[in-house]
């Protein structure tokens, strides 16, 4: 996957030379196209020598032009050449404590070696050619199978006194086979921002692999045809699978879902294995080489320039749609890893190369730290230098490739202040701070282009959730807890009424509601269909479902005693209870068909067949009796057969009628909290037991809610909660003069064969008591007998229209379609 550089017309050329260490231009390679020229500046502010080298291709080769930058007062290093334009690639040597210029030096030898760690923690060393941390794109990671037709490995990358084939790693000339920056110039247009606001999302997180590549994708449109809300899916061309052109083909089907925003994991250049092998490593890309590159493995255009192209046109097309991008961002840490089993060894290819102590957190000795991030080391968000780089790469981001917000993985790392403490102060050194500058500088970004930004509240030394800035989201973890307690029967009845107000407590102060990102699964953990079909963690089996390592023991979760039915029912109850609730609802892609891992709750490593979305599953009412598509595998079959027709999905058509309610009822979108009481003029969720007017208490395995929607024009809805083991009968109030209490959501199985959802023209009336089964939730909700409500979302139509357009083309149009056929 290595790439060939754009073809040098001229032998590069210095400009100006005298000029460059008083020069201003910005940190990378940019090209300026009137001049014929680029420039190039990168941060070593302890570097006594920086050297810039010109490549005609990735590997294989040395340099065709070799060019000695020039230091500003600033610490950073500039050059500007004619005779490179985009496509070229490039990168960097670097002198300094512990490696001074030595004129008897050559590519591979020890010349002017002192030590491993400079005296303030810099690792410096010449013969480890290292890319820009500003490329706009790389020419390949370390794992690549380039490098070993090259004659290497990654071994080859380390630093250190450690034997490498015979010789000192330290000795080893890496140009031949480092990764290449490369010079990117684009005019690629993304389009018009939907600027979703905050409260009206509904987030689908994804991994751009995972969405195309299973062989069922060339077949979307016949899967999905009988599905009228899907008709304008086409399939994904073999070629495009796995690709940013490949996901863009997926617009139409998101669109259909009812989702307002795609939240990709990330997709900037990593140092995982480009193979589609069992095992591949780091398939999630939480170990990054470069943050403003785009991940060149899923570019089907692997052109210098291709993925850069590729990623913005694949933004256009969820534009165009009316659909956010949001990308997964890891600047917590770094893929260059840690110290390689002694303190002088390590594995630096770029970052570490330049400026160890200005990008990452040191002990007293020089030792990475990584306590926070468990991932070899982490990033100091105390330094300038570290603190130019998130923010500049996020910019980057939004104005250039399209991105409407950002979650940040392991975010309190950036709130804390290691240059504040003595580094062996670990109490300090763990210490949280909310308006760190880091978080407050990406929270004004963030006001100031119009995007969103969430934490992921927690990492391995502290659990933030709520702590952080106002107009940051975060990821609440404490929402997934309680809801996945509850909804197995564990009566924490006061948490669980909390987390569905949207966490009140934690996020009063936060801007509102719409701060709490409300989560069931995500990425990191069970799937939705899992979560309800096991009991713990099954990582352990063969490949395309495993082995995977780590993964958490404590889940929540509940095989619902291996009954099918019972697994069906709960799966829809975790799908109301996520849309309904205050906040943000965020799902994982393929549970609103009832994906399953096999139990695998951690396959961060597996780049298989049995992780990627099987669409054909999608298209069946059986869909872990679908066909994995490789021989001698097969799904654990725990969905079993639903009670609906042999080729509609009927959790995909469930979900799909809530998130038409939720786009269509101003009450589930608010921005403030009410007062918790009935009536007045905010929206109330009001929380009661099943018979009375008085509050549940913990233990109360079934409750009543009543969403007082009407203030703001939406419809009143009242929930029935049972997650006991029987039949509970709950008392329904009068409604209002001139409307009815109509059922619109039954999750129990005898509803199956109609979807558990109904148009408000189309459901019963409810008066009196209603008794919910055992293990359901139930929603009524208000509107006149017979006679669609009056009330109107933000955007236009009735809000029941859009639940009746959904109802009705969904299941009628399926019912007749099935007719046909």
């Amino acid at each position: 996957m290595t790439t060939t550089a754009a073809p040098i017309a001229a032998l590069p050329a210095p400009v100006d030379a005298p000029s460059w260490a008083a020069a201003t231009w910005p940190l990378g390679a940019h090209f300026d196209a009137n001049s014929s020229s680029t420039t190039f500046a990168v941060t070593a502010p302890a570097a006594t020598r920086v050297q810039l080298e010109i490549y005609a291709r990735a590997t294989g080769a040395g340099p065709v032009a070799v060019v000695d930058a020039q230091r500003g007062p600033d610490g950073t290093w500039r050059a500007r050449l004619t005779g490179v334009g985009p496509g070229a690639h490039y990168g960097y040597r670097v002198w300094g404590p512990g490696w001074t210029v030595d004129p008897a030096w050559t590519p591979g030898s020890a010349a002017g070696f002192v030590a491993d760690i400079g005296p303030g923690g810099e690792r410096f060393n010449p013969n480890k050619l290292l890319t820009d941390p500003y490329a706009r794109e790389i020419s390949h990671s370390p794992a690549s199978p380039e490098v070993a037709a090259a004659g290497a490995d990654a071994g080859i990358f380390g630093w250190g006194p450690r034997d490498y084939r015979g010789r000192p790693l330290r000795e080893w000339e890496t140009a031949a086979y480092a990764p290449k920056a490369i010079v990117v110039a684009d005019a690629t247009p993304t389009g018009t921002k939907p600027k979703v606001a905050a409260q009206d999302a509904i987030i689908y997180e994804a991994h751009v692999r995972n969405l195309t590549s299973h062989p069922s994708a060339t077949q979307l449109h016949t899967l999905l045809s009988g599905l009228p809300r899907f008709a304008g899916v086409g399939d994904v061309p073999a070629h495009l699978q796995g690709t940013y052109a490949g996901a863009a083909l997926l617009a139409p089907y998101l669109k259909g879902l009812g989702v307002t925003t795609l939240e990709l994991l990330p997709v900037h250049e990593t140092s995982g294995s480009e193979l589609d092998t069992a095992g591949s490593s780091n398939h999630w890309g939480y170990m990054t080489l470069g943050f403003f590159a785009p991940n060149r493995q899923y570019a089907a255009d692997k052109s210098p320039g291709g993925p850069t192209r590729e990623f913005k046109a694949m933004v256009r097309a969820f534009h165009d749609a009316g659909i956010e991008v949001y990308l997964d961002v890891v600047y917590n840490h770094t893929g260059e890893g840690g110290n390689w089993g002694d303190g002088d060894t390590v594995g630096f290819t770029s970052f570490g190369g330049f400026a160890t102590p200005d990008y990452y957190v040191l002990t007293d000795t020089g030792l990475l730290v990584d306590g926070a991030t468990g991932c070899g080391n982490q990033t100091d968000l105390s330094s300038p230098v570290a603190q130019r780089l998130v923010l500049e790469s996020l910019a980057y981001w939004c104005d250039e490739m399209g991105v409407d917000g950002f979650r940040f993985d392991l975010a309190p790392v950036l709130g804390r202040l290691p240059d504040a403490a003595p580094r062996e102060a670990w109490g300090e050194q763990r210490r949280f701070h909310s308006e760190h500058p880091m978080l407050t500088a990406i929270r004004d970004l963030a006001a100031a282009r119009d995007i969103e930004v969430i934490a992921e509240a927690w990492d391995l030394w502290g659990y933030e959730v709520g702590n952080f800035p106002d107009g940051w989201g975060e990821w609440n973890g404490r929402y997934r807890d309680a809801v996945r307690r509850y909804l197995k029967g564990d009566g924490n009845t006061g948490t669980f009424m909390a987390m569905m107000n949207g966490d009140y407590q934690g996020f009063r102060d936060q801007g509102g509601p719409q701060r709490s990102i409300n989560f069931v699964t995500a990425h990191d953990g069970f799937c939705l269909l899992d979560l309800v079909s096991y009991d713990g963690k099954v990582n352990g089996q063969p490949w395309p479902f495993g082995p995977s390592d780590g993964g958490s023991d404590s889940n929540d979760s509940w095989g619902s005693g291996g009954n099918q039915t019972l697994v069906r029912q709960r799966l829809r109850n975790f799908m109301v209870a996520l849309i309904l609730a205050r906040g943000v609802p965020m799902m994982c892609s393929g549970d609103e068909f009832a994906r399953t891992q096999n139990g695998n709750n951690n396959p961060y490593n597996l780049n298989t067949i049995g992780m990627w979305n099987n669409w054909a599953a999608a298209a069946t009412n059986a869909p872990t009796q679908a066909a994995v598509g490789v021989e001698g595998a097969a799904y654990h079959d725990t969905f079993g057969v639903a009670a609906a027709p042999a080729g509609v999905n009927p959790h995909l058509v469930f979900t799909t009628y809530l998130t038409a309610l939720r786009r269509s009822h101003p009450g589930l979108r608010q921005r403030s909290y009410g007062d918790a009481e009935l009536g007045g003029t905010d929206v109330s969720y009001v929380f009661t037991q099943p018979q009375s007017a008085d509050a549940p208490t913990d233990g109360d395995r079934a409750v009543r809610l009543w969403i007082d929607a009407s203030p703001v024009g939406g419809s009143d809805l009242l929930v029935l909660i049972n997650m006991a083991d029987q039949a509970v009968r709950f008392g329904v109030p009068a409604a209002a003069e001139g409307v009815a209490w109509h059922r619109i959501v039954d999750t129990a199985s005898h509803f199956e064969a109609g979807y558990n959802c109904w148009a408000l023209e189309k459901s019963d009336v409810i008066v009196g008591d209603y008794a919910a089964a055992p293990w359901s939730i139930v929603v009524l909700s208000e509107g006149a007998p017979g006679v669609a409500s009056a009330a109107n979302s933000p955007d236009g139509p009735p809000a029941s229209s859009i639940v009746t357009e959904v109802a009705d083309t969904i299941i009628d149009t399926v019912r007749d379609w099935l007719r046909r056929r």
